[in-house]
């Protein structure tokens, strides 16, 4: 079913065109909590709009709740964690996309006593703001040669729903074992697995190498060095990594929405865009994926922090543009990229900078605005400056969930489905009723591509029917 989905979504993206771009508000960074121990991410569980949750690298969760630090972390797993390293502790987390009914996430963390990577799923309590500690289960655990270099980030696909974890190469400096290329071991790639189809998990057949007999068949792409944060576009669910360098280049590296994995993006045999081990002819016998930017190390620069693309509704015209930062500089930025070409491209430090910045990480709410994480200890959000916020309050409709056409027919087809199209990805007029256009009632603006995956998998594979909102 979801290969049907995947199939029929990424003809209708072909089928859209670039939205128009419109001058972009001017930016400005609005604090939101402080007080953090070295902060490193921020998520929000699907559509819940009221809550943020922050991981802080020694080993806790840490719950916003209606703009204020709760005392009481929702998860503490200390004793767990090593993090005597720079790079090592709690690292990341994730919510399933059934969050709701199941009340599992998952959190990548650096474990004790040896500092092994550990993937590992719990399940919140009858509390909401507190999770059980006790319902630790064990996905992956990965030996790691050095403290450094542990990526850490996980991320649920809003296309296929899959688990995507990021793993360094391992750590010390030019990946002395070559494990990037080596397709035996994990670390140097991105995984996907289905958290739902096994136990502790299952490899979902759609993999480049599943079945293979000497390939890790977790393995979705390979040829990375630390990849410090990527994030899915929620609304086309093409996917950004931000990779670190080795010494002298940054590098973001792009996979499409209708990829079918496979992807070499190239370290060690390079950085960024340039030979690195061998010196030259790196690229014989080999087919790479260039990264789409990079940078140099010049002018303070020293390591990427990756963003997301910017899919909230505060700040319209910033539709599209991804953001990204360097946490040794302070320097954010922005661009947009159409699968071919890099525009837009932006400074922002001025509009947004803090000084000193040390950006750990972005992160996402529940609407897609973007926050800051700054590792010294306090969370910001990115506002319009001197605008007033263009978000509307979500409407409470009559009618069916999926008739956005306007039709008032209280009946689903196919100019729903091009409505929706319209809106998401040529600029075409906003539905006049959110809750009616919130085909998956997750409760989240803005409409993203889950509720676009909810109404194809609807109308053309048997999908559940959209329910009714009063």
């Amino acid at each position: 079913m979801l290969s049907a989905v995947r199939t029929l979504l990424a003809v209708l993206l072909t089928l859209s065109v670039v939205p128009v771009i419109h001058a972009d508000t001017p930016l400005t960074t609005q604090l939101v909590a402080f007080g953090f121990n070295q902060p490193v991410f921020l998520c929000a569980a699907p559509g819940d709009t009221t809550r943020l949750f922050v991981v802080e690298q020694r080993g806790r969760i840490r719950i916003i709740k209606n703009g204020s630090l709760l005392s009481t972390p929702f998860l503490d797993i200390d004793a767990y964690v090593r993090s005597s390293g720079s790079e090592q502790g709690l690292l990341g987390m994730a919510f399933h996309p059934d969050y709701a009914v199941n009340g599992y996430f998952y959190v990548n963390y650096t474990s004790e006593p040896n500092g092994d990577t550990r993937v590992a799923r719990f399940q919140v309590s009858a509390d909401p703001d507190l999770a059980d500690d006790s319902s630790q289960s064990t996905l992956l655990t990965l030996d790691q040669p050095y403290s450094n270099h542990n990526a850490g980030m996980l991320a649920f696909s809003p296309i296929d729903g899959y688990l995507y974890i990021g793993l360094g190469d391992g750590g010390s400096g030019g990946d002395p074992s070559n494990l990037a290329q080596d397709s035996t071991y994990l670390l140097g790639k991105m995984l996907r697995i289905d958290v739902d189809g096994g136990s502790p998990y299952a490899i979902p057949p759609s993999n480049p190498w599943y079945g293979h007999p000497t390939v890790r068949n977790e393995i979705w792409a390979f040829g990375l060095r630390n990849p410090w944060r990527y994030g899915f576009d929620r609304l086309t669910g093409d996917l950004y990594i931000a990779d670190v360098g080795q010494g002298e280049w940054e590098e973001i590296d792009f996979q499409s929405m209708s990829s079918s994995g496979g992807e070499n993006y190239g370290w060690r045999l390079k950085e960024g865009t340039h030979c690195y081990h061998p010196s030259v002819n790196c690229e014989d016998g080999v087919t790479l994926v260039e990264p789409v930017y990079e940078y140099s190390h010049s002018g303070g620069n020293c390591s990427i922090t990756g963003g997301y693309v910017y899919r909230g509704c505060a700040i319209p015209d910033l539709q599209g543009a991804y953001f990204f930062a360097d946490y040794c500089s302070g320097r954010v930025w922005s661009f947009r990229y159409d699968g071919a070409t890099v525009s837009d491209f932006t400074d922002r430090t001025a509009e947004v900078g803090q000084s000193p910045w040390t950006i750990a990480s972005f992160g996402e709410d529940a609407r897609g605005e973007l926050y800051i994480v700054n590792h010294s200890g306090a969370i910001y959000k990115i506002v319009p400056d001197g605008v007033a916020d263009q978000c509307e309050a979500i409407e409470c409709c009559v009618g069916i969930r999926g008739n956005v056409d306007g039709s008032f027919d209280d009946g689903i087809d196919i100019s729903d489905l091009v409505y929706l199209v319209d809106f998401m990805f040529n600029g075409g007029p906003q539905p006049s009723c959110f809750e009616e256009a919130d085909v998956d009632a997750s409760g989240s603006a803005p409409i993203d591509i889950a509720d676009l995956v909810y109404l194809v998998d609807y109308m053309f594979t048997g999908g559940p029917a959209p329910s009714s909102c009063v």
